[in-house]
């Protein structure tokens, strides 16, 4: 189909894919562009963003809307929690979504008024729906409900937490949302609906090794990968009925990235993440329980500063967290302009093979070369950077696994102290155990940091524990405390504790061996492209490079190799 003179509906249009976009679909020269996004200061800079970008477009060319497309439009500017903590919305909730699809709730819905006020010919949808369904978090509704169900005294609260159950099912959700999708479409005939969709693991198996709990994969994420597919289905069918639009899905199977890349602060959720004083003398005893909640409070000595790269919705990350999951045979990474050329070149009649509806088993847009090639160029200005403000831009802990940050947290420490990775192995584990329970106990700003962000330290003895009022591992789901127990003390610390004890520094000295026998077993004369981790992959084992070596324990350790390519 010719863009050219065609108005263009793009949801998300503020988001990394959305804005790439919009900026491809500006060389097609489109009638107008309806930019969305789910809040309003989002959507009003991105359109304010392209005025200035594209000052010769008229008055109207950009048109800004905001709101939850997946609610009826009274309700789309609604916090969820705050629309289901009132009775009489929730159960309008519930309604518009389980009842059948009458003439008034369609007429009713966010995304319905949006199309019938604009009428676009070309709806390009980024909106990762997937995870806003799936992240309703069914399995933590149902806990709410357990305390409750069979509580006789609780019954008003029984019924809420019910009606909650009720409205986070997701595939009445999904189901309702391509009913409204397809019934608008096809009344106020809209020719061309492209979806970026998405895997849900970032092209990973069930061994990813980033969960969102200790729960390995956790039923949320599996959530979001059973919500992506049921999503690509619906479309194909949708896809097959006489009629309605031509019906197109690009499923990126890789991470995206990136949006800049900078030194400033840190904000998680969109606010600072502050650091605390936390001594070691506050160390607590591991006897009892252990507690989610933390109820001393520790001196905050201002925010986390360090370098970062913007992947858009994803966060941002430090060097370390996107060096280790964009390395090769992890989730690498596929960049938002290379999204966009595909999108565009499929809705102009263009047949790039990364159509999931046209080819469901063989669609998924993979890891590209450009993306590996800019790796080391993103990298490398992380590196410049954090010479240039003089820090280590080590994990922020924003990805998802603690035990990313665990690790990535342990090795720095390593390399600090240690320098080489030949000078690690061949030092003892009881050494190790001295010389990083020293840094820990002099450098103030490291430990502080890592405790801050969320990452305990398990002191030499097993007994004791430096922590802040954030802690990510243990997860405590609905309950509050949690009975300690040795073995739940090496679950933990496994899962998301800087573990200062000489067990975890002979682990570590049986990883680095493994990595660099791996490495000599290469022969020297074998210059093929056989090989990949080479003796010049890892630099000659001298400068370490801390997310290289966790991509290789995630490979190794983890059994989270990627295999498809």
């Amino acid at each position: 189909m010719d863009i050219h003179g065609k108005k263009v509906l793009v949801l998300g249009g503020w988001g990394l894919v959305g804005r790439a976009i919009t900026r491809r679909l500006m060389e097609e020269k489109p009638a107008g562009l309806i930019i969305t996004s789910l809040r309003e200061s989002e959507a009003k800079d991105e359109v304010e963003h392209l005025k200035k970008t594209y000052p010769d477009r008229p008055e109207g060319f950009f048109i800004p809307w905001w709101g939850n497309v997946l609610v009826r439009h009274e309700y789309k500017d609604l916090p969820r929690p705050e629309m289901l903590a009132d009775p009489e919305r929730r159960r309008k909730v519930i309604d518009d979504v389980m009842a059948d699809l009458s003439d008034e709730v369609l007429s009713s819905q966010a995304l319905y008024k949006l199309l019938e006020e604009h009428k676009p010919d070309i709806i390009i949808d980024c909106i990762n729906t997937a995870t806003g369904i799936a992240y309703q978090n069914i399995f933590a509704a149902y806990n709410n409900l357990k305390k409750v169900l069979y509580d006789e005294n609780k019954r008003e609260q029984m019924i809420e937490e019910v009606e909650k159950l009720v409205a986070a099912l997701y595939i009445p959700q999904l189901i309702r949302h391509i009913q409204v999708l397809y019934n608008s479409m096809h009344k106020f005939e809209t020719q061309v609906y492209l979806k970026i969709g998405t895997s849900g693991t970032g092209g990973m198996g069930l061994n990813i090794p980033y969960t969102h709990s200790e729960e390995r994969p956790s039923r949320v994420l599996l959530s979001k990968s059973a919500i992506a597919g049921a999503h690509t289905l619906l479309l194909f069918i949708m896809a097959r009925t006489p009629g309605g639009a031509i019906t197109k899905e690009i499923k990126p199977a890789a991470a995206i990235a990136w949006k800049k890349i900078e030194f400033g602060t840190i904000k998680k959720a969109g606010k600072e993440v502050e650091i605390f004083d936390i001594p070691v003398d506050e160390a607590i005893p591991l006897e009892g329980k252990i507690y989610r909640n933390f109820d001393k409070s520790f001196e905050k000595t201002g925010v986390l500063r360090s370098v970062y790269i913007d992947t858009g919705e994803n966060g941002i990350f430090s060097r370390g967290e996107f060096e280790a999951i964009t390395a090769q045979k992890q989730m690498e990474f596929v960049t938002p302009e290379e999204i966009a050329n595909n999108a565009i070149y499929e809705i102009l009649g263009g047949n790039t093979g990364r159509d999931v509806i046209n080819a469901l088993d063989n669609a998924n847009m993979q890891p590209t070369y450009r993306a590996g090639y800019m790796q080391h160029l993103a990298v490398a200005k992380l590196a410049k950077l954090e010479e240039e403000h003089g820090v280590a831009s080590v994990a922020f802990e924003m990805l998802g696994p603690p035990r990313l940050s665990k690790l990535l947290f342990e090795i720095e420490m390593l390399k600090r102290t240690c320098g080489l990775m030949k000078e690690i192995v061949n030092k003892a584990p009881e050494e190790l155990t001295l010389l990083c329970e020293n840094y820990i106990l002099e450098h103030d700003k490291f430990r502080n940091e890592a405790i801050s962000v969320g990452i305990p330290v398990l002191m030499p003895d097993g007994k004791r524990l430096l922590r802040g009022e954030l802690m990510k591992i243990p997860v405590f789901g609905p309950e509050t405390e949690l009975e300690i127990t040795d073995k739940r003390i090496d679950k933990w610390a496994a899962a998301g504790w800087i573990d200062l004890r000489t067990s975890n520094w002979e682990l570590w000295i049986h990883r680095l061996t493994a990595l660099i026998e791996e490495a000599e077993a290469i022969p020297e004369e074998d210059t093929s492209s056989q090989h990949v981790r080479t003796r010049q992959y890892w630099n000659y084992f001298g400068e370490i490079e801390v997310g290289k070596v966790v991509s290789w324990l995630f490979i190794h350790e983890e059994q989270g190799r990627r295999m498809k390519h």
